[in-house]
């Protein structure tokens, strides 16, 4: 008796899900979704580039001390990055400008041979790292914090890295969108008129964007050497801003 009922649910079920997929004439939603819409019509992208000047330069830059103890290196370190932070400020940085990036305290080890002829490892010293973000506003100023920066630490300086932005990027991406958006257009029309259909409306859209900022340095730490009569020359460059649509049009005819 309970396979007979197993086997008529069964076939009621089958019998269900054929009745409605053919009973059904227009098109399949699931929910709100037109599954067929996601399948018909002419899809196109679009890609709109618009170039902007940095307003901002970010640095990454910090203080590296090694010394047989940790508290020796500990102390030169703080005596330096103290130095380093007076005369960003002197430079006209913010405090809510200046952020610790990363911090540290490491063992430095080095192989001995021992007597057996084999390798111990043995330890040194210690390391004490401390690097900072410094977002420096007026990018033309960039150079003179990293010759006040390096003044400041001496030999313990160490410059990471430096990179552009800037403060607003939203008009940026409003010029590149509409441009990707009317380079899609322009693609669908041509390709309705090719294949002899009309253009009806979008039935789906979806947008991602990008900028590059241009990297002059990153990497493992840099020893700044000891400034010099010649100022560091930064050079600020352009911004590119990449917005890329895709739109699928629906077709009329």
């Amino acid at each position: 008796m309970k396979k007979f009922w197993l086997v008529a649910v069964s076939l009621v079920m089958m019998l269900a899900v054929v009745g409605f997929s053919g009973c059904t004439d227009g098109p399949t939603t699931i929910g709100t979704v037109d599954v067929n819409s996601q399948q018909s019509g002419i899809w196109v992208s679009g890609t709109g580039k618009v170039t902007a000047t940095p307003d901002i330069a970010i640095l990454s830059l910090g203080i590296e001390s090694q010394e047989t103890t940790v508290a020796e290196a500990q102390a030169n370190a703080n005596e330096a990055m103290a130095d380093v932070m007076v005369a960003l400020k002197d430079a006209g940085i913010a405090d809510e400008d200046i952020q610790t990036q990363y911090f540290s305290i490491r063992e430095v080890t080095n192989w001995e041979v021992r007597y057996d002829g084999g390798e111990k490892e043995v330890v040194i010293g210690y390391e004490v790292t401390n690097t900072v973000s410094v977002k420096v506003r007026d990018v033309t100023k960039a150079g003179v914090v990293i010759d006040a920066v390096v003044a400041a630490g001496g030999d313990l300086t160490r410059v990471n890295g430096i990179n552009f932005t800037v403060e607003d990027p939203t008009p940026y991406y409003e010029q590149a969108r509409e441009q990707a958006a009317d380079y899609a257009k322009a693609k669908a029309e041509q390709m309705a008129e090719l294949s002899g259909v009309t253009l009806g409306s979008p039935t789906y859209i979806s947008e991602s964007s990008s900028y590059g900022s241009p990297n002059y340095y990153r990497g493992d730490a840099m020893v700044v050497p000891a400034p010099t009569i010649y100022p560091t020359e930064i050079s600020v460059g352009t911004l590119e801003i990449t917005a890329t649509v895709q739109i699928a049009y629906a077709i009329t005819d």
